[in-house]
Order: structure tokens, then C-alpha cells, then sequence
């Protein structure tokens, strides 16, 4: 009985880089990518308006 290594393995991760070939792509794989890149971009704004927030706080604090 022969072991399948590929089972034991962790799955890869779904990651994109930018500007990488998209032609060898399944449909399935490109809605991931975007899920993934959907995700990012809210972590990103959500930073931003927390950096923002922040900033504007001190911002009124030594104004004072």
C-alpha cells in the first residue's frame, strides 16, 4: 500500500501577485483571488480610517 504524500501535506495558501499571468487560472480560482484582494481591501480601508482617526485626535489634542 503505497502513502500519498500529497494528503499529508497543508494546503497552499491562495495568494496573488500583482500583475502575474491569470490565463492558467480556473473561473473558481480567479472568484478566490478576488474574494482574497475584496478582503484585503477592507483591512486596508479599515487601517486607513483607524490611522486617520488617530491622527486627527492628535491633531486636535496639541491645537489645544
Amino acid at each position: 500500500m503505497a502513502i500519498d504524500d500529497d494528503d499529508n501535506k497543508p494546503k497552499k495558501k491562495v495568494s496573488h501577485e500583482i500583475g502575474q499571468d491569470l490565463s492558467l487560472l480556473s473561473v473558481e480560482e480567479l472568484a478566490d483571488r478576488i474574494a482574497l484582494l475584496n478582503a484585503e481591501i477592507s483591512r486596508l480601508q479599515s487601517s486607513m480610517t483607524l490611522k486617520r482617526a488617530t491622527r486627527d485626535a492628535a491633531d486636535r489634542f496639541f491645537k489645544s
